[in-house]
């Protein structure tokens, strides 16, 4: 059984950005979903789509890569908070990812949102991944 469903979610990608797989499929969840759209918003990812099977349901992610050198969107995804020890951040001490240039996934009262959007709105949250 996995206990960090968003730790198994990031190697999934991880793990198909390494082999240079065109699409990769995780297990769904609401929280999933919801980095997924982020990851898809910020330009990381090419596109998405939500399967639903009589289960829970199956995200499909189509990797971006750069058109002539192959070079992939996304060079690194790093969980921060972890089940055993949660990382949280307040609007004012908010986390800058590689001085600006990548985003960190926040987990706020109002959502899952990145932490430019959680600063404009004055919130804080757990810090769920960096992405750069």
């Amino acid at each position: 059984m996995i206990t960090d469903t968003v730790a198994d979610y990031l190697t999934r990608v991880r793990n198909a950005v390494m082999a240079k797989h065109k699409v990769v499929e995780i297990p769904a969840s609401n929280l999933k979903k919801a980095i997924t759209k982020l990851l898809f918003d910020q330009g990381y990812i090419l596109s998405y789509k939500f399967e639903d099977d009589n289960k829970q349901g199956m995200i499909k992610i189509a990797l971006k890569y750069h058109p002539k050198t192959k070079v992939p969107a996304i060079h690194k995804l790093e969980r921060v908070s972890t089940p055993g020890l949660r990382k949280y951040t307040s609007a004012v001490d908010m986390p800058r990812v590689l001085n600006g240039l990548g985003i960190a996934i926040i987990s706020t009262s109002n959502g899952v949102m990145t932490n430019k959007e959680a600063a404009l709105k004055k919130l804080g949250g757990e810090v769920l991944c960096y992405v750069y």
